[in-house]
């Protein structure tokens, strides 16, 4: 029998692939977390339109050690938005 769920209980879990990583207690990146579900919600949750948003969130997460500092690139960010590390996104939402 499956178990409660379904599930095969003889299949071990994976684990993710960038391992685990703090949770935002501190509301630290807050602002920019929210700039981004906004656009995710604006932009019918198309991630691609989001990019900036996302990079942003994820800049912020790194410089306040709440990830491993890593190239951009390696999370998806090639090409021409990768080189302005000091980009500002002037678009904000209301708290």
């Amino acid at each position: 029998i499956g178990g409660a769920f379904g599930g095969n209980r003889g299949l071990r879990p994976m684990p993710p692939e960038k391992g685990i990583f703090p949770l935002d207690h501190m509301h630290l990146c807050d602002l920019e977390k929210k700039e981004y579900l906004h656009c995710l919600k604006t932009a019918s949750h198309q991630s691609e339109k989001c990019r900036d948003f996302s990079k942003k969130y994820l800049q912020c997460r790194m410089e306040k050690n709440l990830m491993a500092k890593q190239d951009l690139a390696e999370l998806g960010f090639k090409g021409s938005n990768v080189e302005n590390h000091d980009e500002t996104i002037t678009e904000r939402i209301d708290n």
